[in-house]
């Protein structure tokens, strides 16, 4: 008698088997598919209005007036801004959030973090404009109230009445915080227990498992935690627009400032021509900032893993 299985005879196993390799396949392709379109877009929507008004002017001319009589289409400020403020949000918000995860996958007690996890999974669900909403009446007033005080002496001194880099910075600090924590409490608890164990049976204390060892060997997945934070502060535009400002200076903590995302949200509506185009260059530069900053990240991965197995 013909032994049957609950999955079907061989013959349905590699009919199953050919159809999905090939829906893998397939939205793997589409994948790789999805980011050559973009990829050709951007170059083609945003390298043309770069060389028409110059590479160097764009790049790095410091005045961004494109409805003036004479436009300037220069960037550098918003490009500085974007840079320097995600840069001190990654500085700030990694190690809270590093420290969080580890709290939650290796200190807490199994009730407290049933709660705490949630909490964070909660903060990545609401929207960006929320916490925009949120920073503009809780956060703002009080950062104004910081800047008079610093600033009360100096007569030289623009008050933006909280709506000023520092603000954002907050802002996309709380906001890159579920994505950075959630990615680390999974690579933590992805660390075989035998590291652990190891550890702690030389004469390791817990949080020297946890520093010297756990960390280390989750550090890929950390890394990668902090790649996505990144590219959620390089890209977040409506949160942002509500509390730094919206005015085209250099960084600085107390100026109300630009960053490249809100340059393009605040003029698209209304912008034609080479000011529309050079919009569209703003993007061009900021998908190769991303870009960049993964290809990097993703390519010191590679060289410690290779490191790693010899």
């Amino acid at each position: 008698m013909e032994h049957i299985t609950i999955m079907g005879g061989r013959k349905t196993k590699s009919a199953l088997e050919k159809t999905m390799k090939g829906v893998f396949i397939l939205c793997g392709a589409f994948a790789v598919v999805a980011v050559l379109v973009i990829t050709i877009y951007m170059i083609i929507s945003g390298a043309p209005a770069m060389f028409t008004i110059g590479l160097k002017d764009f790049l790095f001319g410091t005045q961004w007036a494109p409805t003036a009589a004479d436009p300037k289409f220069g960037i550098l400020p918003m490009i500085l801004t974007s840079l320097v403020g995600t840069g001190i949000t990654i500085l700030i918000g990694v190690p809270i959030a590093l420290m969080a995860a580890v709290f939650v996958s290796e200190v807490a007690h199994k009730k407290l973090a049933g709660i705490v996890k949630p909490a964070i999974e909660l903060l990545a669900g609401i929207p960006s404009v929320v916490y925009g909403l949120l920073g503009m009446i809780l956060l703002v007033p009080q950062i104004g109230k910081l800047e008079m005080l610093l600033y009360a002496n100096d007569p030289t001194h623009t008050f933006t009445g909280g709506a000023n880099m520092l603000s954002g910075i907050i802002v996309l600090t709380i906001m890159i915080l579920p994505t950075v924590v959630n990615i680390s409490i999974t690579s933590l608890r992805a660390v075989p227990r035998e590291f652990t164990e190891a550890s702690l049976a030389t004469g390791a204390t817990k949080m020297q498992t946890i520093f010297k060892v756990q960390i280390p060997a989750a550090k890929s997945g950390i890394i990668t935690g902090v790649v996505l934070g990144i590219g959620r502060a390089l890209g977040e535009a409506m949160a942002i627009i509500l509390v730094s400002g919206n005015v085209v200076n250099m960084p600085g903590l107390f100026n109300s400032v630009r960053f490249l995302t809100t340059g393009i949200v605040s003029e698209m509506s209304y912008a034609s021509g080479l000011h529309r185009e050079a919009l569209f260059s703003i993007g061009l530069v900021l998908f190769i900032f991303i870009m960049v900053i993964n290809v990097l990240l993703n390519t010191i991965l590679k060289k410690e893993a290779a490191s790693n197995e010899k």
